[in-house]
């Protein structure tokens, strides 16, 4: 059973994977852990299905914690649960789902990815999260004229800077200050990253007009959901602004639901 709706970029294959995994876990008494899982699941989806996905959706199905973020290091699998309880401070996090799956996003993740290793072979490094932050004009710069790779790498460098910036907002309680951080990371994957489509940025313009704190698209882009980080007392008209504006738009219907930080995949008593 799940909440995780599937076809809104939410990760439902991902959830899927890992709650059959732990089922077989169980069943044969494996004894694997849940980050082991992950990299399981992970696997079925590179080797056997030929996705190249990374492994962020399955460790957050397979090891979240109820009331938190999960911070998670995608190179060495470390982990640190964040608090993360909004509705005790009088906010709530809306997924806004576009219903919408352009067909141009097929094999647009592989392309952004393998434009990200060149970005990273140009530079010399294992990896975009080797380039500092401080040290990203330059990076830039040296890249030239490969206009396509540097949007890229800009993207990526600046993001991962937003989520450090988000750690470290939330464990010092000030958690209304993450919203302008999504927004600026709605922005990047826009116009940097460029997986973002109308709908989805219909999403995000009218609900910030409408009182949000903050909001960005989520998932692999080209449709799917945004989340929304709103106080409590302005879920509702943010709700009916988006609903508005997307038939004004002439858009399908969105579907508004509360994602409330839990628990990922357990066995049920």
């Amino acid at each position: 059973t799940s909440t995780v709706p599937s076809g809104a970029g939410l990760s439902s294959s991902a959830a899927l994977e890992v709650v059959v995994a732990l089922a077989l876990n169980d069943l044969c008494a494996l004894g694997l852990k849940g980050w082991q899982l992950a990299r399981l699941c992970q696997r079925a989806e590179n080797v056997y299905v030929g996705a190249p996905t990374g492994i962020m959706d399955q460790t957050a199905s397979a090891c979240c914690e109820a009331g938190h973020a999960l911070f998670l290091d995608t190179r060495d699998l470390s982990q640190r649960q964040i608090p993360f309880d909004l509705a005790a401070e009088g906010m709530r996090l809306l997924v806004v789902d576009t219903r919408v799956k352009h067909a141009h996003s097929d094999g647009e993740y592989g392309k952004r990815r393998a434009g990200c290793e060149k970005g990273a072979a140009l530079l010399g490094v294992d990896a975009l999260r080797d380039v500092p932050y401080a040290d990203l004009e330059a990076a830039l710069e040296r890249l030239g004229d490969e206009e396509e790779v540097r949007r890229l790498v800009r993207h990526i460098v600046t993001e991962n800077q937003r989520v450090e910036r988000v750690v470290s907002l939330l464990e010092s309680g000030d958690t209304r200050a993450i919203g302008p951080v999504l927004t600026e990371g709605h922005a990047s994957l826009r116009d940097d990253f460029r997986i973002s489509c109308p709908e989805l940025d219909t999403i995000v313009d009218t609900s910030l007009s409408a009182g949000a704190l903050g909001a960005r698209m989520t998932g692999g882009g080209f449709g799917g959901s945004a989340i929304v980080l709103a106080e409590e007392a302005d879920v509702d008209t943010i709700t009916k602004a988006v609903e508005k504006a997307f038939a004004t738009a002439g858009f399908k219907t969105p579907r508004v639901f509360e994602a409330v930080p839990s628990a990922g995949a357990r066995r049920l008593a």
